[in-house]
């Protein structure tokens, strides 16, 4: 299955990019609800507005404790909808709760663009923007353009002829957040994991970081971000958490652990492939952003 990119004003053709597709139920078939296991109340504290606030380590375990201002930071405090809310699709219908147990409370477009990689640029972007880095802010496309917000606040937009994408005059944009929003959507419309896997860096399973991006390119794709980590200091142990958003585009949301639901939302770091609710990644799969 391929994901159509919509059409973007300030572009002038339509690509076909990859989806986040694959041999599980697609979002269009029915979910099954009643059979989620529920998780350890001991994890879940319905009242957290963050995910470091809302999701308690694993028993016996303690929560990593990120750098002030990092990225991990960023993620560990994400602001979260009300317990029990459910995910919107971008034309404001309901998904099932059957693969997440939590909402990130972060707006989308009324376009089908935020997917699966889309999401993660998404979370970077908003990261670096709200630091007002600007100059790191930067991501492919499928072609090899590089798009990045810079050149796009300098009073620039991409302009395409074929394939091929250059920079021409954009006087609408510059380093506000209405801009800044824009310039998203291009980066959504002809990037896909293919491109965002190309700019991450391999990681071995075992050396996982908070932020880190299992991701699989191609059509069909799909990828998830690591938002949390913890860890057992007597048994070595180590857990994490992942978020994803999905197709049709849709609001990013916590994925649940259906394998091992009594620790769920974390997930055992072991070496090995990773089975998630909508998609298994082969071993190999993680990737990390380059430090800036």
């Amino acid at each position: 299955m391929k994901k159509l990119k919509l059409i973007i004003a300030i572009l002038s053709i339509t690509i076909t990019l990859p989806a986040c597709v694959n041999n599980f139920p697609t979002e269009t078939s029915a979910m099954p609800t009643e059979s989620i296991p529920a998780a350890k109340a001991e994890i879940i504290n319905e009242e957290g507005t963050t995910i470091k606030e809302r999701f308690l380590p694993p028993e016996g375990s303690e929560r990593l404790e990120a750098a002030t201002g990092s990225f991990a930071e960023y993620l560990q405090t994400l602001k979260l909808k009300a317990y029990g809310e459910k995910v919107l699709y971008y034309d404001g219908k309901e998904k099932s709760d059957f693969a997440y147990i939590s909402v990130v409370d972060q707006d989308i477009t009324e376009r089908n663009l935020q997917q699966c990689a889309d999401a993660i640029m998404r979370l970077k972007g908003e990261y670096h923007y709200a630091r007002g880095e600007f100059g790191n802010i930067s991501f492919n496309f499928v072609s090899g353009f590089k798009c990045d917000f810079k050149t796009w606040s300098s009073g620039r937009k991409v302009v395409l002829n074929g394939n091929n994408a250059a920079w021409a005059a954009g006087p609408n944009n510059d380093t506000s957040y209405a801009s800044f929003r824009r310039y998203m959507d291009v980066v959504h419309s002809y990037a896909s994991t293919i491109s965002l896997k190309k700019q991450l860096e391999p990681v071995d399973m075992m050396e996982m970081e908070i932020g880190d991006v299992f991701i699989v390119a191609g059509s069909p794709g799909h990828a998830v971000i690591v938002v949390d980590m913890a860890e057992d200091k007597m048994t070595g142990t180590r857990y994490f958490m992942l978020a994803q958003s999905y197709m049709p585009a849709q609001e990013t949301q916590v994925l649940r652990n259906l394998s091992t639901p009594e620790i769920s939302p974390w997930y055992i770091l072991e070496k090995g492939e990773l089975i998630t609710p909508q998609w298994t990644f082969p071993e190999g799969s993680l990737r990390r952003f380059p430090k800036n």
